[in-house]
C-alpha cells in the first residue's frame, strides 16, 4: 500500500480494494483520493466536489398521457415537485 505524504492519496492492489472495500470507500468519503491498479490501468477514486441532491438525482419521465399539453404537464410537474419537498422537509 502506498501513501502520499503530501497528498491525501493513497495506490493500493486490486486485491487489497477487494478486501477493504468499506473502509477505502469510507476514506473517499472522508475527502482522500484512493487508486487502485487492476491489470495496469490505475482507476482512481474520487469525491465530487458539490455533493447532488436526491431530488437531483431523480431520472425525469413523462408523468401523463402523450395527449396532455406541456403547459398542462408543467404544472402538474411543478405541483408533485412542491409536494415532494414538502414530503422531505417533514423527514
Amino acid at each position: 500500500m502506498y501513501i502520499s505524504a503530501y497528498a491525501k492519496e493513497m495506490r493500493v492492489t486490486v486485491t487489497e480494494f477487494r478486501k477493504d472495500l468499506f473502509r477505502l470507500v469510507e476514506r473517499v468519503i472522508a475527502g482522500e483520493t484512493v487508486e487502485f491498479v487492476h491489470r495496469g490501468a490505475i482507476i482512481r477514486l474520487v469525491v465530487p466536489e458539490s455533493r447532488s441532491s436526491r431530488l437531483d438525482r431523480l431520472t425525469p419521465r413523462q408523468i401523463t398521457s402523450p395527449q396532455t399539453t406541456e403547459e398542462a404537464e408543467c404544472k402538474l410537474h411543478r405541483e408533485m415537485l412542491a409536494e415532494m419537498e414538502k414530503d422531505w422537509s417533514e423527514i
